[in-house]
């Protein structure tokens, strides 16, 4: 499995290999949207609006490059799942 260094330290977790695939950008996700949301000009903007700067956020990301509407896909799946 391909790793690639985060080019983002902002959203870089405990380790700073990405890889391609869901898990990997589901970790990612999660990191740059609890990261938004501490920022005070992020609790003024909806929903949809906060994904897709974090979609843009995660564009580099490897899997996001593979399939972005997956990508999409995880990134809503995880605010479903933690009731955003």
């Amino acid at each position: 499995m391909r790793a690639v260094m985060s080019r983002s330290p902002a959203i870089a977790s405990d380790s700073d290999r990405q890889f391609g695939n869901a898990d990997s950008f589901a970790m990612a996700f999660d990191t740059a949207w609890r990261l938004q949301a501490s920022q005070p000009e992020a609790q003024a903007l909806d929903r949809t609006e906060r994904l897709e700067r974090i979609l843009a956020q995660l564009a580099d990301h490897p899997f996001a490059q593979k399939d972005a509407a997956t990508a999409r896909e995880v990134g809503e799946f995880r605010l479903r799942l933690h009731g955003v």
